[in-house]
Protein backbone atom coordinates (compact mmCIF):
# COMPACT_ATOMS: atom_id res chain seq x y z
CA UNK A 1 0.00 0.00 0.00
CA UNK A 2 1.28 3.41 -0.95
CA UNK A 3 -1.57 5.50 0.47
CA UNK A 4 -0.72 7.42 3.62
CA UNK A 5 -2.95 7.21 6.67
CA UNK A 6 -4.60 10.63 7.11
CA UNK A 7 -3.56 12.51 10.19
CA UNK A 8 -5.75 14.99 12.08
CA UNK A 9 -4.29 17.31 14.65
CA UNK A 10 -6.04 17.02 18.03
CA UNK A 11 -5.91 20.03 20.29
CA UNK A 12 -4.39 19.10 23.63
CA UNK A 13 -5.63 20.28 27.00
CA UNK A 14 -4.06 23.54 28.10
CA UNK A 15 -3.01 23.21 31.76
CA UNK A 16 -3.52 26.94 32.15
CA UNK A 17 -7.18 26.51 31.17
CA UNK A 18 -8.43 23.41 32.98
CA UNK A 19 -11.76 21.91 32.07
CA UNK A 20 -14.54 23.41 34.15
CA UNK A 21 -17.44 21.09 34.91
CA UNK A 22 -20.90 22.41 35.66
CA UNK A 23 -22.53 21.23 38.91
CA UNK A 24 -24.77 18.95 36.85
CA UNK A 25 -21.75 17.37 35.16
CA UNK A 26 -19.73 17.09 38.36
CA UNK A 27 -22.51 15.34 40.27
CA UNK A 28 -23.19 15.80 43.94
CA UNK A 29 -25.42 18.45 45.51
CA UNK A 30 -26.17 21.66 43.61
CA UNK A 31 -25.67 24.76 45.74
CA UNK A 32 -27.41 27.75 44.20
CA UNK A 33 -26.47 31.35 44.81
CA UNK A 34 -29.06 33.86 46.04
CA UNK A 35 -30.05 36.55 43.55
CA UNK A 36 -32.69 39.12 42.76
CA UNK A 37 -34.36 40.24 39.55
CA UNK A 38 -37.61 40.71 37.67
CA UNK A 39 -38.10 37.05 36.82
CA UNK A 40 -37.47 36.06 40.43
CA UNK A 41 -40.10 38.59 41.50
CA UNK A 42 -42.50 37.20 38.90
CA UNK A 43 -41.87 33.69 40.16
CA UNK A 44 -42.43 34.78 43.77
CA UNK A 45 -45.71 36.41 42.78
CA UNK A 46 -46.87 33.28 40.98
CA UNK A 47 -45.78 31.02 43.83
CA UNK A 48 -47.54 33.27 46.34
CA UNK A 49 -50.80 33.05 44.41
CA UNK A 50 -50.46 29.27 44.09
CA UNK A 51 -49.76 28.92 47.82
CA UNK A 52 -52.78 31.08 48.64
CA UNK A 53 -54.92 28.94 46.34
CA UNK A 54 -53.56 25.60 47.59
CA UNK A 55 -53.44 26.29 51.32
CA UNK A 56 -56.44 28.61 51.54
CA UNK A 57 -59.14 27.09 49.36
CA UNK A 58 -59.79 24.11 51.63
CA UNK A 59 -60.60 26.47 54.52
CA UNK A 60 -63.34 28.32 52.66
CA UNK A 61 -66.92 27.46 53.64
CA UNK A 62 -69.68 27.36 51.04
CA UNK A 63 -73.33 26.87 51.99
CA UNK A 64 -72.38 25.33 55.32
CA UNK A 65 -69.72 22.92 54.07
CA UNK A 66 -66.14 22.93 52.85
CA UNK A 67 -66.01 24.71 49.48
CA UNK A 68 -63.76 22.16 47.77
CA UNK A 69 -63.99 18.60 49.05
CA UNK A 70 -63.46 15.32 47.24
CA UNK A 71 -65.64 13.12 49.44
CA UNK A 72 -64.51 9.68 48.32
CA UNK A 73 -66.52 7.84 50.98
CA UNK A 74 -69.80 9.25 49.65
CA UNK A 75 -68.52 9.47 46.07
CA UNK A 76 -69.28 13.18 45.88
CA UNK A 77 -66.98 15.94 44.64
CA UNK A 78 -67.93 19.37 45.94
CA UNK A 79 -66.47 22.35 44.08
CA UNK A 80 -67.98 25.52 45.52
CA UNK A 81 -71.66 25.54 44.48
CA UNK A 82 -71.50 22.42 42.31
CA UNK A 83 -71.52 18.76 43.32
CA UNK A 84 -70.14 16.16 40.94
CA UNK A 85 -70.79 12.44 41.02
CA UNK A 86 -69.09 9.44 39.42
CA UNK A 87 -71.61 9.85 36.59
CA UNK A 88 -69.96 13.22 35.86
CA UNK A 89 -66.52 11.68 35.48
CA UNK A 90 -66.46 12.68 31.80
CA UNK A 91 -66.39 16.33 32.92
CA UNK A 92 -63.38 15.70 35.15
CA UNK A 93 -61.67 13.94 32.25
CA UNK A 94 -62.41 16.97 30.08
CA UNK A 95 -60.65 19.22 32.63
CA UNK A 96 -57.51 17.08 32.36
CA UNK A 97 -57.65 17.19 28.56
CA UNK A 98 -58.05 20.98 28.60
CA UNK A 99 -55.12 21.28 31.01
CA UNK A 100 -53.00 19.12 28.68
CA UNK A 101 -53.79 21.28 25.66
CA UNK A 102 -53.11 24.39 27.73
CA UNK A 103 -49.69 22.97 28.56
CA UNK A 104 -49.07 22.20 24.87
CA UNK A 105 -50.03 25.75 23.92
CA UNK A 106 -47.78 27.41 26.50
CA UNK A 107 -44.91 25.08 25.56
CA UNK A 108 -45.09 26.00 21.88
CA UNK A 109 -45.31 29.68 22.86
CA UNK A 110 -42.66 29.97 25.56
CA UNK A 111 -41.03 26.62 26.28
CA UNK A 112 -40.98 25.24 29.81
CA UNK A 113 -42.29 28.28 31.67
CA UNK A 114 -44.77 25.99 33.44
CA UNK A 115 -41.84 24.08 34.90
CA UNK A 116 -40.02 27.20 36.01
CA UNK A 117 -42.90 29.19 37.47
CA UNK A 118 -45.87 26.99 38.37
CA UNK A 119 -44.90 23.32 38.61
CA UNK A 120 -45.30 22.15 42.24
CA UNK A 121 -41.96 20.34 42.08
CA UNK A 122 -40.16 23.57 41.14
CA UNK A 123 -42.14 25.80 43.53
CA UNK A 124 -41.55 23.58 46.56
CA UNK A 125 -37.89 23.09 45.60
CA UNK A 126 -37.41 26.87 45.65
CA UNK A 127 -39.02 26.95 49.12
CA UNK A 128 -36.65 24.25 50.39
CA UNK A 129 -33.69 26.06 48.85
CA UNK A 130 -34.74 29.22 50.67
CA UNK A 131 -34.79 27.26 53.94
CA UNK A 132 -31.23 26.15 53.16
CA UNK A 133 -30.11 29.74 52.69
CA UNK A 134 -31.69 30.76 56.00
CA UNK A 135 -30.23 27.91 58.06
CA UNK A 136 -26.87 27.26 56.35
CA UNK A 137 -26.02 30.51 54.59
CA UNK A 138 -25.43 31.39 50.96
CA UNK A 139 -23.72 29.23 48.36
CA UNK A 140 -20.11 29.55 49.50
CA UNK A 141 -21.06 28.97 53.14
CA UNK A 142 -23.01 25.83 52.28
CA UNK A 143 -20.12 24.46 50.22
CA UNK A 144 -17.76 25.02 53.16
CA UNK A 145 -20.26 23.44 55.54
CA UNK A 146 -20.48 20.34 53.34
CA UNK A 147 -16.70 19.98 53.34
CA UNK A 148 -16.30 20.69 57.05
CA UNK A 149 -16.09 17.85 59.60
CA UNK A 150 -19.06 17.24 61.85
CA UNK A 151 -19.33 19.62 64.77
CA UNK A 152 -22.05 20.98 67.07
CA UNK A 153 -22.50 23.98 64.77
CA UNK A 154 -22.86 21.80 61.69
CA UNK A 155 -25.25 19.48 63.51
CA UNK A 156 -27.36 22.43 64.69
CA UNK A 157 -27.56 23.95 61.21
CA UNK A 158 -28.42 20.63 59.56
CA UNK A 159 -31.00 19.84 62.23
CA UNK A 160 -32.65 23.23 61.79
CA UNK A 161 -32.76 22.76 58.02
CA UNK A 162 -34.29 19.30 58.11
CA UNK A 163 -36.66 20.31 60.88
CA UNK A 164 -38.02 23.16 58.76
CA UNK A 165 -38.16 20.88 55.72
CA UNK A 166 -40.26 18.40 57.68
CA UNK A 167 -42.50 21.19 58.99
CA UNK A 168 -43.17 22.44 55.45
CA UNK A 169 -43.76 18.85 54.32
CA UNK A 170 -46.28 18.15 57.10
CA UNK A 171 -48.19 21.36 56.40
CA UNK A 172 -48.24 20.51 52.68
CA UNK A 173 -49.49 16.97 53.37
CA UNK A 174 -52.23 18.27 55.70
CA UNK A 175 -53.37 20.76 53.08
CA UNK A 176 -53.47 18.10 50.36
CA UNK A 177 -55.28 15.47 52.44
CA UNK A 178 -57.63 18.24 53.58
CA UNK A 179 -59.17 18.23 50.12
CA UNK A 180 -60.26 14.60 50.64
CA UNK A 181 -61.35 14.76 54.28
CA UNK A 182 -62.71 17.86 56.08
CA UNK A 183 -59.62 19.90 56.84
CA UNK A 184 -60.87 21.41 60.11
CA UNK A 185 -61.62 18.02 61.63
CA UNK A 186 -58.35 16.68 60.22
CA UNK A 187 -56.40 19.44 61.99
CA UNK A 188 -58.12 18.68 65.29
CA UNK A 189 -57.57 14.94 64.89
CA UNK A 190 -53.87 15.40 64.14
CA UNK A 191 -53.42 17.77 67.07
CA UNK A 192 -55.06 15.29 69.47
CA UNK A 193 -53.48 12.20 67.88
CA UNK A 194 -56.92 10.72 67.17
CA UNK A 195 -56.56 10.46 63.41
CA UNK A 196 -57.66 7.26 61.69
CA UNK A 197 -55.17 4.78 60.28
CA UNK A 198 -56.00 5.47 56.62
CA UNK A 199 -55.80 9.24 57.02
CA UNK A 200 -52.57 8.95 59.01
CA UNK A 201 -51.04 6.82 56.28
CA UNK A 202 -51.78 9.39 53.58
CA UNK A 203 -50.53 12.30 55.69
CA UNK A 204 -47.27 10.43 56.31
CA UNK A 205 -47.06 9.40 52.64
CA UNK A 206 -47.39 12.94 51.27
CA UNK A 207 -45.09 14.28 53.99
CA UNK A 208 -42.41 11.84 52.88
CA UNK A 209 -43.07 12.53 49.19
CA UNK A 210 -42.69 16.30 49.67
CA UNK A 211 -39.61 15.93 51.86
CA UNK A 212 -37.85 13.56 49.47
CA UNK A 213 -38.82 15.25 46.19
CA UNK A 214 -38.16 18.86 47.18
CA UNK A 215 -35.36 18.22 49.65
CA UNK A 216 -33.31 15.42 48.13
CA UNK A 217 -34.29 14.58 44.56
CA UNK A 218 -34.90 18.14 43.32
CA UNK A 219 -33.50 18.53 39.82
CA UNK A 220 -33.40 14.74 39.38
CA UNK A 221 -37.20 14.74 39.22
CA UNK A 222 -37.14 17.33 36.41
CA UNK A 223 -34.24 15.71 34.63
CA UNK A 224 -34.81 11.96 35.02
CA UNK A 225 -38.36 11.33 36.22
CA UNK A 226 -40.64 13.92 34.61
CA UNK A 227 -41.97 12.72 31.22
CA UNK A 228 -42.65 16.32 30.19
CA UNK A 229 -38.92 17.04 30.03
CA UNK A 230 -38.56 14.21 27.53
CA UNK A 231 -41.15 15.21 24.97
CA UNK A 232 -41.29 19.00 25.40
CA UNK A 233 -38.41 19.58 22.95
CA UNK A 234 -40.44 17.87 20.21
CA UNK A 235 -43.03 20.62 20.58
CA UNK A 236 -40.54 23.46 20.13
CA UNK A 237 -40.19 25.21 16.80
CA UNK A 238 -37.89 27.95 15.56
CA UNK A 239 -40.24 30.62 16.97
CA UNK A 240 -40.63 29.18 20.47
CA UNK A 241 -39.35 31.48 23.19
CA UNK A 242 -36.65 29.71 25.20
CA UNK A 243 -33.89 30.96 27.46
CA UNK A 244 -30.92 31.50 25.18
CA UNK A 245 -27.38 32.81 25.36
CA UNK A 246 -26.56 35.28 22.59
CA UNK A 247 -23.23 33.81 21.51
CA UNK A 248 -22.75 36.35 18.71
CA UNK A 249 -22.73 39.09 21.32
CA UNK A 250 -21.07 37.24 24.19
CA UNK A 251 -18.11 35.54 22.54
CA UNK A 252 -15.23 35.58 22.99
CA UNK A 253 -15.85 35.44 26.72
CA UNK A 254 -13.28 36.38 29.35
CA UNK A 255 -12.51 38.68 32.29
CA UNK A 256 -11.62 42.32 31.79
CA UNK A 257 -11.36 45.62 33.65
CA UNK A 258 -14.54 47.63 33.78
CA UNK A 259 -12.95 50.60 31.98
CA UNK A 260 -11.07 48.48 29.41
CA UNK A 261 -11.78 48.55 25.68
CA UNK A 262 -12.69 44.87 25.66
CA UNK A 263 -13.80 44.86 22.03
CA UNK A 264 -10.32 45.91 20.96
CA UNK A 265 -9.06 42.88 22.88
CA UNK A 266 -11.36 40.64 20.87
CA UNK A 267 -13.73 39.98 23.76
CA UNK A 268 -17.50 39.84 23.78
CA UNK A 269 -19.90 40.95 26.52
CA UNK A 270 -19.63 37.72 28.54
CA UNK A 271 -17.03 38.09 31.28
CA UNK A 272 -17.19 34.36 32.13
CA UNK A 273 -18.21 35.05 35.74
CA UNK A 274 -20.31 31.84 35.82
CA UNK A 275 -23.06 33.63 37.73
CA UNK A 276 -25.58 32.07 35.37
CA UNK A 277 -24.31 28.64 36.39
CA UNK A 278 -24.21 29.41 40.12
CA UNK A 279 -27.90 30.40 40.28
CA UNK A 280 -29.22 27.57 38.10
CA UNK A 281 -31.37 25.12 40.14
CA UNK A 282 -30.50 22.27 37.77
CA UNK A 283 -26.78 23.09 37.65
CA UNK A 284 -26.33 23.63 33.90
CA UNK A 285 -24.51 26.25 31.86
CA UNK A 286 -27.02 27.97 29.58
CA UNK A 287 -24.11 29.11 27.40
CA UNK A 288 -23.79 25.51 26.19
CA UNK A 289 -27.12 25.87 24.41
CA UNK A 290 -30.65 24.63 25.08
CA UNK A 291 -30.56 21.54 27.28
CA UNK A 292 -33.09 19.05 28.54
CA UNK A 293 -32.37 20.05 32.14
CA UNK A 294 -33.34 23.71 31.60
CA UNK A 295 -36.71 24.38 33.27
CA UNK A 296 -37.06 27.92 31.91
CA UNK A 297 -37.10 29.61 35.33
CA UNK A 298 -35.19 32.73 34.23
CA UNK A 299 -32.71 32.63 37.14
CA UNK A 300 -29.76 32.88 34.75
CA UNK A 301 -31.35 35.90 33.06
CA UNK A 302 -31.63 37.76 36.38
CA UNK A 303 -28.04 36.88 37.30
CA UNK A 304 -26.63 37.93 33.94
CA UNK A 305 -28.65 41.15 33.82
CA UNK A 306 -27.30 42.15 37.24
CA UNK A 307 -23.73 41.70 35.95
CA UNK A 308 -24.48 43.64 32.78
CA UNK A 309 -25.90 46.49 34.89
CA UNK A 310 -22.73 46.65 36.98
CA UNK A 311 -20.56 46.78 33.87
CA UNK A 312 -22.77 49.28 32.07
CA UNK A 313 -23.58 46.85 29.23
CA UNK A 314 -26.98 46.30 27.67
CA UNK A 315 -29.18 43.66 29.24
CA UNK A 316 -30.26 40.60 27.31
CA UNK A 317 -27.05 38.64 26.85
CA UNK A 318 -29.11 35.78 28.27
CA UNK A 319 -32.79 36.23 27.54
CA UNK A 320 -36.02 34.67 26.36
CA UNK A 321 -35.53 34.47 22.62
CA UNK A 322 -36.43 32.33 19.64
CA UNK A 323 -34.08 30.55 17.29
CA UNK A 324 -35.15 32.85 14.47
CA UNK A 325 -34.42 35.96 16.52
CA UNK A 326 -30.94 34.74 17.47
CA UNK A 327 -30.26 34.10 13.79
CA UNK A 328 -31.11 37.73 13.01
CA UNK A 329 -34.74 37.23 11.99
CA UNK A 330 -38.03 37.87 13.73
CA UNK A 331 -40.23 35.76 15.95
CA UNK A 332 -43.49 34.83 14.25
CA UNK A 333 -46.33 34.88 16.75
CA UNK A 334 -49.19 33.84 14.45
CA UNK A 335 -48.04 30.47 13.18
CA UNK A 336 -50.14 27.42 12.32
CA UNK A 337 -49.19 25.21 15.26
CA UNK A 338 -49.73 27.92 17.86
CA UNK A 339 -53.00 29.09 16.30
CA UNK A 340 -54.18 25.48 16.06
CA UNK A 341 -53.54 24.82 19.75
CA UNK A 342 -55.22 28.10 20.69
CA UNK A 343 -58.28 27.29 18.58
CA UNK A 344 -58.58 23.78 20.00
CA UNK A 345 -58.15 25.12 23.53
CA UNK A 346 -60.87 27.74 23.03
CA UNK A 347 -63.19 25.16 21.45
CA UNK A 348 -62.71 22.67 24.31
CA UNK A 349 -63.20 25.34 26.98
CA UNK A 350 -66.41 26.44 25.26
CA UNK A 351 -67.66 22.86 24.97
CA UNK A 352 -66.81 22.20 28.61
CA UNK A 353 -68.66 25.34 29.76
CA UNK A 354 -71.71 24.29 27.74
CA UNK A 355 -71.62 20.73 29.10
CA UNK A 356 -71.24 22.04 32.65
CA UNK A 357 -74.19 24.39 32.27
CA UNK A 358 -76.40 21.79 30.60
CA UNK A 359 -75.54 18.79 32.76
CA UNK A 360 -78.65 17.27 34.37
CA UNK A 361 -78.97 17.89 38.08
CA UNK A 362 -80.97 14.69 38.42
CA UNK A 363 -79.49 11.24 37.92
CA UNK A 364 -81.64 8.24 37.07
CA UNK A 365 -80.42 4.66 36.70
CA UNK A 366 -82.91 1.89 35.97
CA UNK A 367 -82.26 -1.77 36.74
CA UNK A 368 -84.81 -4.44 35.78
CA UNK A 369 -85.31 -7.36 38.14
CA UNK A 370 -83.54 -10.56 37.10
CA UNK A 371 -86.83 -12.45 36.81
CA UNK A 372 -88.51 -12.55 33.41
CA UNK A 373 -92.01 -11.34 34.28
CA UNK A 374 -94.95 -12.20 36.49
CA UNK A 375 -98.73 -11.99 36.47
CA UNK A 376 -100.35 -9.72 39.08
CA UNK A 377 -103.74 -10.12 40.81
CA UNK A 378 -105.49 -8.42 37.89
CA UNK A 379 -104.05 -10.88 35.41
CA UNK A 380 -101.68 -8.27 33.94
CA UNK A 381 -98.10 -9.00 32.87
CA UNK A 382 -95.80 -7.15 35.26
CA UNK A 383 -92.04 -6.38 35.46
CA UNK A 384 -90.16 -5.22 38.56
CA UNK A 385 -87.61 -2.37 38.39
CA UNK A 386 -85.29 -0.56 40.77
CA UNK A 387 -84.88 3.20 40.17
CA UNK A 388 -81.75 4.83 41.55
CA UNK A 389 -82.39 8.57 41.78
CA UNK A 390 -79.81 11.17 42.85
CA UNK A 391 -80.47 14.80 43.75
CA UNK A 392 -77.32 16.55 42.47
CA UNK A 393 -78.38 20.00 43.65
CA UNK A 394 -77.59 21.75 46.92
CA UNK A 395 -81.28 22.17 47.83
CA UNK A 396 -84.07 19.72 48.75
CA UNK A 397 -86.13 18.73 45.75
CA UNK A 398 -89.48 17.09 45.02
CA UNK A 399 -89.60 14.91 41.92
CA UNK A 400 -92.41 13.44 39.85
CA UNK A 401 -91.86 9.89 38.61
CA UNK A 402 -93.56 8.48 35.54
CA UNK A 403 -93.27 6.91 32.11
CA UNK A 404 -92.65 8.78 28.87
CA UNK A 405 -95.56 7.98 26.50
CA UNK A 406 -96.82 5.10 28.66
CA UNK A 407 -99.31 3.75 26.08
CA UNK A 408 -100.47 0.37 27.37
CA UNK A 409 -98.03 0.48 30.30
CA UNK A 410 -98.92 1.53 33.83
CA UNK A 411 -96.46 2.46 36.57
CA UNK A 412 -97.17 1.05 40.02
CA UNK A 413 -95.33 2.74 42.84
CA UNK A 414 -94.73 6.22 44.29
CA UNK A 415 -95.49 8.99 41.80
CA UNK A 416 -93.52 11.62 43.77
CA UNK A 417 -90.30 11.54 45.74
CA UNK A 418 -88.66 14.08 48.08
CA UNK A 419 -84.86 14.08 48.27
CA UNK A 420 -82.48 16.07 50.46
CA UNK A 421 -79.45 17.78 48.88
CA UNK A 422 -77.11 15.12 47.51
CA UNK A 423 -79.38 12.28 48.62
CA UNK A 424 -79.48 8.96 46.79
CA UNK A 425 -82.60 6.81 46.89
CA UNK A 426 -83.23 3.32 45.52
CA UNK A 427 -86.93 3.08 44.68
CA UNK A 428 -88.60 -0.25 43.77
CA UNK A 429 -91.47 0.07 41.27
CA UNK A 430 -93.36 -2.20 38.92
CA UNK A 431 -94.76 -1.69 35.43
CA UNK A 432 -97.84 -3.57 34.25
CA UNK A 433 -99.03 -4.15 30.70
CA UNK A 434 -102.71 -3.18 30.82
CA UNK A 435 -103.61 -4.65 27.42
CA UNK A 436 -102.52 -8.25 27.62
CA UNK A 437 -103.38 -8.87 23.97
CA UNK A 438 -100.49 -6.51 23.05
CA UNK A 439 -97.91 -8.70 24.74
CA UNK A 440 -95.32 -9.56 22.11
CA UNK A 441 -91.98 -10.31 23.74
CA UNK A 442 -89.44 -7.59 24.66
CA UNK A 443 -90.67 -4.00 24.40
CA UNK A 444 -89.00 -0.66 25.10
CA UNK A 445 -90.26 1.84 27.65
CA UNK A 446 -88.73 4.97 29.14
CA UNK A 447 -88.80 6.15 32.75
CA UNK A 448 -88.75 9.87 33.55
CA UNK A 449 -88.00 11.89 36.68
CA UNK A 450 -88.98 15.56 36.60
CA UNK A 451 -88.30 18.35 39.08
CA UNK A 452 -91.70 19.63 40.19
CA UNK A 453 -90.32 23.12 40.85
CA UNK A 454 -88.53 23.36 37.51
CA UNK A 455 -90.18 21.77 34.51
CA UNK A 456 -87.00 22.18 32.46
CA UNK A 457 -85.04 19.97 34.85
CA UNK A 458 -85.78 16.38 33.99
CA UNK A 459 -84.05 13.18 32.96
CA UNK A 460 -85.22 9.97 31.30
CA UNK A 461 -83.74 6.50 30.90
CA UNK A 462 -84.97 3.66 28.73
CA UNK A 463 -85.35 0.05 29.79
CA UNK A 464 -86.86 -3.17 28.51
CA UNK A 465 -90.21 -4.76 29.37
CA UNK A 466 -90.45 -8.51 28.95
CA UNK A 467 -93.74 -10.23 28.10
CA UNK A 468 -94.66 -13.65 26.74
CA UNK A 469 -95.06 -14.12 23.03
CA UNK A 470 -98.67 -14.48 21.85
Amino acid sequence: MTELIPVRAVESIDPAKPIRLTPAQAGGPIHTRSFTGRFRNLRLLGAGLLFLLFFGTAWIDWNGRQAVLWDLDNRQFHIFGATFWPQDFILLSAILIIAAFGLFFITVLAGRVWCGYACPQSVWTWVFMRVEQITEGDRSQRIKLDAAPWSLQKLARRSAKHGLWLAVSVITAMAFVGYFTPVRQLTVDLATFEVGATTAFWVLFFTAATYINAGWLREKVCRDMCPYSRFQSVMFDSDTLVISYDAARGENRGPRRKDADYKAEGLGDCIDCTMCVQVCPTGIDIRDGLQLECIGCGACIDACDSVMDKLGYDRGLVRYSSENELAGGKTHWLRPRLVGYAAMLALMIGAFAWALAERPLISLDVTRDRGLFRENALGQIENIYSLKIINKTQQPRSYAIGLVEPGDFELHGPSTLNLAPGEIRDLPVSVALTASHNAAGPQTLRFEVRDQADSQSHVSTKSTFLAPLR
